[in-house]
């Protein structure tokens, strides 16, 4: 066989095993203690809101341009184009989830106002990061059809 054929045959089997399905549901509690929320794959603009989970209140839109989550009617997460995230979990010092997308994605966070972070792309670090006025942290990831990749940013 063909190094090139074989090359391309265990990308695809790389890519078929590490493919994260769009999360049907829209927002979902994970058995961890862990948010999933966000269909990319969808067309038309879908929301679902009045989530209740460990006593806050979430909301979700999602379709193929924009995936956003609010907690408490306060902006938490926004990918353009929209995303799939899985196993959402935030901290006072990180926050941490898995995304998938149809390909390349930019998300913005909400953290601590004019703070640093550093962010870790598949376990690698993309370096520090600040905030700006408003808490914000925009981040891109460069992603295949289906791929997913962990994403971590943590409080310097």
């Amino acid at each position: 066989m063909p190094e090139a054929l074989y090359n391309k045959i265990l990308i695809e089997t790389f890519r078929r095993k590490h493919k994260m399905a769009a999360v049907k549901e829209l927002l979902r509690a994970e058995n961890d203690g862990t948010l999933s929320f966000g269909d990319y794959t969808l067309t038309a603009k879908t929301k679902k809101d009045n989530y209740e989970f460990e006593g806050d209140i979430y909301k979700v839109k999602t379709f193929s341009e924009i995936t956003k989550l609010e907690k408490n009617g306060m902006f938490v997460y926004e990918s353009v184009p929209g995303s799939a995230v899985e196993n959402f979990r935030e901290t006072e010092s990180e926050v941490a989830f898995t995304v998938s997308a149809g390909g390349d994605v930019q998300f913005t966070l909400e953290l601590e106002p004019e703070s640093e972070y550093e962010v870790f792309i598949g376990g690698n670090s993309a370096g520090k990061m600040a905030t700006n006025l408003s808490g914000k942290l925009s981040v891109s990831v460069e992603l295949s059809e289906g791929q997913n990749v962990p994403v971590r940013v943590a409080k310097c």
